[in-house]
């Protein structure tokens, strides 16, 4: 087997993540494990072109609310909707109260129940509100915002994917991935987009820093808890469970970054 090498993380990372046109050469255990580790910089760039679509609104003249829609909208698209519809997909699962077997099942039908519904959009609209209200503050706090989320919400995928973490499919991206992060690896890009995030805050003032490093934290912890659940429930991780792991950790960062 030949060596991996970082591009080849880098084209998993945002060949399996976004639709930027990047091909991906190698999907063995190694490539899987150099792309969820790249995975936080599929979600910088994902963030970055949805806040710019923000701004654009904005020095169009366009109100913090409509700013916000479109900044939401951009990673829909830039993911194929993937996330989404995974979050969908986990909430009817969960909410079956079937055993793990038929759970998986009906995760994946290709109809969303109104567990799906309901958590589409109770999601959308936290993270709408919250991008409106950040942008309200300042056109920077807003893509402050927009790029950190969207950056944790990948990292979440990172933590998902460390050593221990089962599949419950023998198929699909979640086989692929689980467990194939060392957990070395997943707690330093932890520690490096809490930096990050921190870094970023601190050019807006010391509360938004302190601000930034309490949206990583607590997006992750969000993540965690769901799938800590999820694998009690389904007995591993499933592409699905990694799309709402992603949505969940973007919304609770939202959340966070608005308030106060």
């Amino acid at each position: 087997m030949p060596r991996t090498s970082p591009l080849d993380g880098l084209r998993f990372a945002f060949g399996t993540l976004t639709v930027f046109p990047v091909r991906v050469t190698r999907w063995d255990r190694e490539a899987a494990r150099g792309g969820m580790l790249c995975a936080p910089l599929a979600g910088l760039a994902v963030g970055a072109a949805a806040a710019a679509a923000g701004l654009v609104l904005l020095f169009l003249g366009a109100g913090g609310l409509l700013a916000a829609a479109a900044t939401v909208a951009v990673p829909a698209v830039l993911t194929r909707g993937l996330h989404l519809d995974g979050l969908a997909d986990t909430a009817d699962g969960l909410g079956s109260h079937k055993p793990a077997e038929d759970a998986l099942r009906i995760m994946k039908q290709s109809d969303i129940g109104p567990f799906g519904v309901i958590a589409l959009v109770l999601a959308l609209l936290a993270q709408a509100a919250a991008l409106a209200q950040a942008y309200d503050v300042s056109w920077a706090r807003g893509a402050c915002a927009a790029v950190v989320s969207a950056t944790v919400a990948r990292l979440a995928l990172t933590l998902a994917a460390r050593a221990g973490v089962p599949a419950a499919r023998p198929e699909g991206l979640g086989a692929a991935v689980a467990g194939a992060v060392p957990v070395r690896g997943a707690v330093v890009a932890a520690v490096a987009v809490a930096g990050a995030a921190a870094a970023a805050g601190a050019v807006l003032g010391p509360y938004d820093m302190v601000r930034g490093v309490l949206a990583v934290v607590l997006s992750l912890a969000a993540a965690e808890v769901l799938l800590r659940h999820c694998t009690r429930r389904f007995g591993g991780v499933t592409g699905d469970v990694f799309g709402a792991l992603a949505e969940t950790a973007a919304t609770t960062a939202l959340v966070v970054l608005s308030l106060g």
